[in-house]
């Protein structure tokens, strides 16, 4: 039988928090409860607290086992992609269903905002793995980094973080995502310290603009004042905004959309390409040259590295 291009399914991909990670993209581009100024994905063109089925859960799971048969066993599935995962109506059952499926850790990688709902609580609760957010240790800041769909202030994210942390923060890696001039106050890592230690989760992770994202003037914080931040943390935060080295072990798709595919989820490097498809960095080349020539694809220089991304 003829392999079809994944529609919903993307990767793997070499990720800095997961090791290979077999995306799941659950929703329309790009709808999200957030229109964050750094979001790598773009601007938030749906941004809705409203849940729903946007995507059929039966042609996403055959996706998934057409995906888990083809390529070596990926370290996580996560649900990301093209905006916040806990929109998707039919969140906990997909995660239930992969359980059945493939014993392979399940991660939901999310903004947090929605967890004022103990339904959405206990839907990714059911993950082996929860990635939340906190960017702002306050309400402006919120506004300014996160720009939230309405109703959603900072006290209510803060208190539905807190809930669901309460409940399951053994298997919470925290993010947090540090812009110059926003929030890398003194004053405001203190405070971002202070809510982290009273979560009790089991990793707070610093990150940055190491990539392109929605707004140009979103720059990164270097290296050795992240380092710096974290040991503020208690216990001290990890910084992950340095992409590790993977090396490719997938048997991934080979045709020009599975690179346009994977380049619609995340800017990557010519490496990163190579390694979540299990093509040389010739082949690779040569799929790039022919999507920049076709305007489906453009490039931009971040951090001394060249990201493609799609257009």
């Amino acid at each position: 039988m003829e392999k079809r291009l994944l529609k919903y399914v993307f990767g793997p991909v070499p990720s800095r928090r997961l090791g290979k990670s077999l995306g799941v993209d659950l929703l329309v581009p790009k709808t999200c409860t957030f229109d964050c100024i750094y979001c790598q994905v773009g601007r938030t063109t749906d941004k809705s607290v409203i849940r729903a089925e946007s995507v059929p859960l039966d042609d996403v799971l055959a996706e998934l086992a057409q995906a888990l048969a083809t390529i070596d066993r990926p370290d996580h599935i996560s649900l990301a992609g093209s905006g916040e995962p806990t929109l998707y109506l039919r969140l906990g059952e997909l995660i239930d269903r992969i359980h059945v499926m493939t014993d392979v850790p399940v991660a939901v990688l999310t903004n947090g905002s929605l967890f004022s709902d103990p339904r959405v609580r206990d839907e990714v609760g059911r993950a082996d793995r929860i990635l939340p957010s906190l960017d702002a240790a306050d309400e402006p800041t919120f506004l300014q980094i996160n720009r939230p769909a309405e109703p959603v202030s900072f006290e209510q994210f803060l208190s539905g973080l807190r809930a669901f942390c309460r409940t399951f923060g053994p298997k919470i890696w925290l993010e947090i995502f540090l812009i110059p001039g926003i929030n890398d106050s003194d004053d405001h890592i203190g405070k971002l310290a202070e809510i982290a230690k009273q979560l009790h989760v089991a990793r707070v992770q610093l990150n940055t603009a190491v990539r392109p994202g929605t707004e140009s003037s979103v720059q990164p914080i270097e290296r050795n004042r992240l380092s710096d931040f974290a040991q503020r943390f208690d216990p001290p935060a990890e910084v992950i905004a340095d992409f590790p080295e993977i090396a490719p072990t997938g048997r991934g798709r080979t045709e020009n959309d599975a690179v346009l595919n994977l380049l619609r989820r995340r800017p990557c490097t010519l490496q990163d390409i190579a390694a979540g498809l299990n093509l040389t960095s010739a082949e690779i080349e040569k799929i790039i040259e022919i999507l920049v020539r076709e305007g489906k694809i453009r490039q931009e220089q971040r951090q001394g590295r060249l990201y493609y991304l799609a257009t």
